[in-house]
């Protein structure tokens, strides 16, 4: 069970690693003249973002309607979720692998092509759906009645057997 102290913990590492993805999504551009920063940065961004979604796995995993099986209820719960954070992950990923690309060899000059400015747009779009799905999660994730048997578990676990 996530007892309210593990919870807190967790939910300051993950508002900590969307913070550090917002500041990078907000910020990134003033640090154009510097490649090699910025390629870290993305790397760190990347790396984030695929901790942010294990750590919400992990807390699918750990609570009590995942382990009496009823693993369609969390699945149908948190479709969003899941499906948001893959398409941000391979939005952020190649945007960044597009950005690096062009500004390797010349990292001062302003280069913004149809498709980069268009892949931009779709990106931050689904950072900000990515960003009020997860927030939402994570909250949720948060409820005793999740980590608990409860009559409408119990409820729920007989629909399926029918």
């Amino acid at each position: 069970m996530l007892q309210t102290s593990n919870y807190s913990l967790v939910l300051l590492i993950q508002l900590t690693l969307l913070a550090y993805d917002l500041f990078i999504n907000s910020f990134s551009e003033l640090l154009r003249g510097a490649a090699v920063i910025q390629l870290v940065l993305f790397i760190i961004q990347d790396i984030a973002i695929l901790f942010n979604v294990i750590i919400i796995l992990l807390m699918m995993f750990n609570t009590y309607v995942f382990q009496v099986g009823l693993v369609s209820l969390l699945l149908e719960r948190f479709r969003a979720l899941l499906m948001f954070s893959a398409l941000y992950l391979t939005l952020s990923i190649c945007l960044h692998c597009w950005i690096m690309n062009l500004r390797w060899i010349e990292s001062n000059q302003f280069v913004w092509t149809d498709g980069l400015q268009a892949l931009f747009v779709f990106q931050r779009t689904a950072a900000v759906l990515y960003y009020y799905f997860y927030k939402r999660t994570a909250e949720y994730l948060g409820d005793p009645r999740l980590y608990e048997d409860s009559l409408w578990l119990r409820d729920a676990f007989a629909r399926a057997r029918q």
